[in-house]
């Protein structure tokens, strides 16, 4: 496959897999701050119902991961793009604990966030417009 095909049909994978998991998103309700913040509030109004669309997730991944890892390289780059930082430093825990704080109070994460503001929710494409600043502000002062 030469550089042009399998750029192409890196690009028509990448949105049919983007395409799939915003679908996927919908339907599971993940796109619905409520529906989240309902699952987040243990000591509320407990709303369980996301652990089976994260519990899906984790079952497919742990159960195909080490099989596709038995390649020698993945079908549409040349090598396989892993983790390689195994320790915790003071960022990394930071960014998590902030990022689980914004997630508790907006109900939304990136995936679920970018889906979303397609209704144009003014304050969905608020919380993106936030989200968005923030990053630019990250990659402004990261090290």
């Amino acid at each position: 496959m030469n550089s042009n095909s399998q750029g192409l049909a890196h690009s028509v994978v990448s949105l049919a897999s983007g395409l799939l998991f915003g679908l996927g998103l919908i339907i599971s309700g993940m796109v619905n701050p409520a529906k989240v913040i309902g699952f987040l509030d243990l000591a509320g109004n407990w709303d369980p119902s996301l652990i089976f669309v994260m519990g899906g997730g984790v079952v497919v991944t742990t159960s195909t991961f080490w099989l596709v890892l038995k390649r020698d390289q993945p079908l549409f780059d040349n090598k396989f793009f892993l983790p390689t930082k195994a320790d915790l430093d003071p960022k990394l825990l930071l960014g998590s604990a902030l990022f689980g704080i914004g997630w508790g109070i907006g109900g939304l994460c990136p995936g679920p966030a970018l889906t979303a503001v397609a209704t144009l929710d003014p304050s969905l494409v608020l919380f993106v417009g936030a989200m968005l600043i923030g990053m630019v502000l990250q990659s402004l002062i990261a090290d």
